[in-house]
């Protein structure tokens, strides 16, 4: 698995814990390197720091902004998983100039199709598309 892969999966790991803990980010982060056995170099917890706590520092825009752009879905209706992969990846998309976003679309996508059920991968492809064609290909 490539290296920033495991970083995004890690990512979602403490993403999930958070909404369905409501644990505040430093105290999961913490708790995720404090007792996982994920093994990752410090350039690469840095990246899976700045996710977490860039995703939750934005929660509400990015809430919005899939809230938007998945027709008739409700967020909290959403499963746990597909509602944190995309979170995840709009905060890639928004905030993250420096990954291409077919590259935070498609990572996502595999993450959906790995950890949601069989249609999610359709699901998170087709809102973060969205997302990219009016919020990024519009800057």
């Amino acid at each position: 698995m490539r290296k920033r892969t495991h970083a995004r999966e890690c990512a979602l790991k403490i993403l999930y814990q958070i909404d369905v803990t409501d644990a505040l980010a430093d105290d999961a982060l913490r708790n995720f390197w404090a007792y996982s056995e994920e093994s990752l170099d410090v350039e690469l917890k840095n990246f899976v720091n700045t996710l977490v706590c860039g995703t939750i520092k934005n929660l509400n825009i990015l809430d919005e902004n899939i809230s938007h752009f998945a027709l008739n879905w409700q967020l909290h209706r959403m499963p746990v998983i597909d509602r944190n992969i995309l979170r995840l990846a709009a905060f890639e998309l928004l905030y993250l100039s420096d990954i291409p976003p077919k590259v935070s679309i498609n990572e996502a996508i595999e993450l959906a199709k790995k950890y949601g059920d069989k249609d999610s991968g359709k699901f998170v492809n087709a809102v973060l598309d969205k997302i990219k064609k009016e919020k990024v290909d519009s800057k």
